[in-house]
């Protein structure tokens, strides 16, 4: 009987060659230190370590399982022979090699393979091998071309999968700025924070094979609004029991938060959704992009139409507007094959995780092809017509009018090149802005995009068919007058508004103009926080080809409310024209962002790992007002995580300077982020490169 039980085949270790295997996978970057993290369509190697050498006749069985009750039927225990015959479509595993009383194997798993976690253990006879606490992860695999996430092109593979830093586009339509934004995708517990949200997410293991299903579970798991997910979203103003959706600078401490506490993390907006979402798609191996649309539609009817409605002031009137058109709109763009839709549909799709509209009784947007935005098949899954209406609604003004107690609605214009422009997204290898509008739209007003247009209203249902046809083009203009504004379009943080409204008179016609321009200070996302000031005058513009009318307006009038809310705010001028003499109408707006001074940073261009340099971060304030609390996050991947550093008030003209010791703990090119929010200036950012040598 003892002499069986010597002859029992056991085994005693399971090497999971990590480095040979993170190399020819692409995740030598992923922190963890003691799983394998492999791309499923890819062989990975094994080193198994027997009690005795390994004989012909010995059965030996590597299982791969996953949950508590792993079930061959449901596919959540696969068992490999290690003398099975191989099969592409299923995964396998075989002895490469054998030297005395140790083996190596090579493991194939299938180009679909479901994506998660999984327990490995060896069986040989009535013996079992558990090697601990090493886990594989299972990853998507766009290196693999059999796999539906496959990107050709190795400099985007590296941009949208291995990149770990970026920018993430914000401001207005005249004046855009790259935010810097680490996605930290490779960072401590971040890939385990992206594994629970799969486990969250209920998915059964075939729905765990399909890109589409995953990107589609992980927009409604980024928000928490049905499920307790990563980030709740806020929009009021006020941030306190939380961080301001302005004072993150990237992804990983808000997953590695989420992980520790599984409780949403407070709060987050757009672009905080958007980054998240970017991190989560790359860590899990689907190409992803943050992708920032201004003039961005919020369409809320479903009618491929945004009303927005004035008072006599020219004034915005929130409480009769639900639709929007927010300065920017931050969402993500994952690659990927559609084998659920017909031909022609592969590609970028559009996926938006910032809690908008509901889909299908779930907070969730996409993946929505570009290929169909683009030419208007919104019938299209996923969402197709709200981001259709994102990039290409059509704006219509009214004035509303008090006429003998009762309100009148009149029509002021109706803009069909006034939504979605200069689509943006950080370009492939390069610091720079790449406009990606012609992904998603024909050229403005070409035949092409007004066919689209049309293609899409087609496609309504028929309670909104008559919404979508009913409103006709406004004559065009006869009195050749145009409309614009005149003055910076960048404004000093506490210096007064000096604009002038120009009306520019080609025609040299003799014309009775009523105008009113209004000046308010609004949110991002079009919300109206105070009414600043207005003019109402009635031109005469003969004998004058251009007449000016100044609108200024003292920094007192808005300091107390930018002071009193923790957004980024911007400044709206709206101007409406009416001609007495033809009845026609003219409309047109002007954005005004603040400009802060610069937050500089200082440290050597290189310096050795597991030495220590310093980082210095110097900021002067040239601004005519004091900064109060002010606050420096910073934060430096495979460096240092995120840290808050309270600098108290800055008045004017004073320099602050603060140093980090920094102890860099991997090699390569890496980026420190920093970012200074105070009261007042709500978004002033800084990033510095440095490498890291062995």
């Amino acid at each position: 009987m003892n002499q069986t039980a010597d002859s029992d085949l056991k085994t005693l270790a399971v090497d999971l060659l990590r480095q040979q295997n993170a190399q020819l996978h692409h995740t030598g970057e992923y922190h963890d230190n003691a799983s394998l993290i492999v791309r499923r369509g890819q062989v990975f190697q094994l080193k198994l370590t027997f009690g005795r050498e390994l004989k012909g006749t010995d059965k030996v069985v590597l299982q791969l399982s996953v949950g508590e009750k792993p079930m061959e039927s449901n596919e959540t225990l696969l068992s490999m022979n290690l003398r099975s015959a191989q099969d592409p479509r299923y995964w396998c595993a075989n002895i490469s090699n054998t030297n005395g009383k140790e083996c190596l194997v090579a493991v194939t798993s299938p180009a679909d393979a479901a994506v998660g976690k999984y327990v490995l253990s060896v069986k040989t006879g009535a013996h079992i091998y558990n090697p601990g606490n090493k886990k594989v992860y299972v990853l998507f695999n766009p290196w693999c071309e059999a796999d539906s996430v496959f990107m050709p092109d190795n400099a985007e593979r590296l941009e949208y999968v291995l990149s770990d830093t970026g920018y993430i586009y914000v401001g207005s339509v005249t004046n855009i700025s790259g935010r810097p934004w680490n996605f930290g995708q490779f960072e401590e517990d971040v890939l385990e924070s992206c594994m629970y949200l799969l486990d969250k997410s209920n998915l059964k293991q075939k729905a765990r094979k399909d890109p589409v299903i995953v990107s589609r579970a992980m927009s409604a798991l980024v928000n928490c609004n049905d499920d307790l997910g990563v980030l709740l979203g806020s929009w009021s103003g006020i941030y306190t029991g939380g961080t301001p959706p302005v004072a993150w600078t990237g992804s990983a401490p808000i997953l590695q938060k989420y992980y520790k506490t599984k409780k949403p993390i407070c709060f987050g907006q757009c672009w905080v959704f958007s980054g998240v979402l970017t991190t989560v798609m790359r860590s899990l191996g689907i190409p992803a992009r943050s992708v920032t649309n201004f003039a961005s539609a919020h369409d809320t009817e479903e009618n491929l139409k945004v009303d927005i409605y004035m008072n006599e002031k020219g004034e915005k009137l929130d409480k009769m507007t639900s639709d929007s058109v927010w300065n920017f709109h931050v969402w993500n763009d994952v690659w990927m094959k559609r084998p659920d839709l017909p031909k022609g549909f592969d590609g970028w799709q559009a996926v938006d995780a910032t809690p908008q509209e509901i889909s299908e009784g779930i907070y969730r947007c996409g993946p929505c092809p570009l290929k169909a935005i683009r030419s208007g098949e919104v019938y299209l899954l996923y969402d197709s017509k709200f981001v259709f209406a994102e990039v290409n609604a059509d704006r219509i003004v009214w004035l509303v009018k008090n006429v003998d107690g009762k309100q009148k609605l009149v029509k002021q214009s109706e803009e069909t090149k006034a939504i979605g422009k200069n689509i943006s997204t950080k370009a492939v290898g390069k610091n720079t802005r790449e406009d990606i509008t012609a992904q998603y739209k024909f050229p403005e007003g070409s035949p092409e995009e007004r066919e689209a247009v049309k293609k899409a209203c087609s496609y309504l249902n028929s309670t909104n068919l008559a919404v979508c046809e009913s409103t006709s083009p406004l004559p065009p203009l006869q009195a050749g007058l145009q409309l614009n504004v005149e003055g910076e379009k960048a404004l000093w943080l506490g210096n007064p508004i000096n604009l002038n409204i120009v009306v520019h008179n080609s025609s040299a016609g003799a014309w009775t103009i009523n105008l009113i321009a209004s000046c308010q200070l609004q949110s991002y996302t079009g919300k109206v926080e105070a009414n600043l000031g207005s003019i109402k005058q009635t031109v005469q513009t003969e004998g004058k080809p251009v007449i000016q009318l100044p609108l200024n307006v003292a920094a007192d009038a808005y300091i107390k409310t930018v002071t009193s809310v923790e957004d980024e705010l911007l400044i709206k001028v709206n101007i409406i024209a009416e001609i007495q003499e033809t009845n026609e109408k003219l409309t047109d707006e002007f954005t005004l962002t603040f400009q802060y001074p610069p937050l500089k940073m200082e440290l050597p261009e290189t310096a050795k790992i597991n030495q220590d340099f310093i980082c210095s971060f110097i900021f002067k304030n040239t601004l005519t007002i004091p900064l109060e609390k002010c606050q420096l996050h910073v934060e430096g991947l495979g460096i240092f995580k995120m840290e808050t550093i309270d600098q108290g008030d800055i008045m004017p003209g004073r320099i602050i300077k603060s140093q980090i010791i920094c102890a860099p703990d991997k090699t390569g090119e890496k980026k420190i982020v920093a970012k200074l929010t105070s009261r007042q200036a709500k978004g002033i950012s800084g990033e510095k490169m440095i490498t890291i040598t062995a």
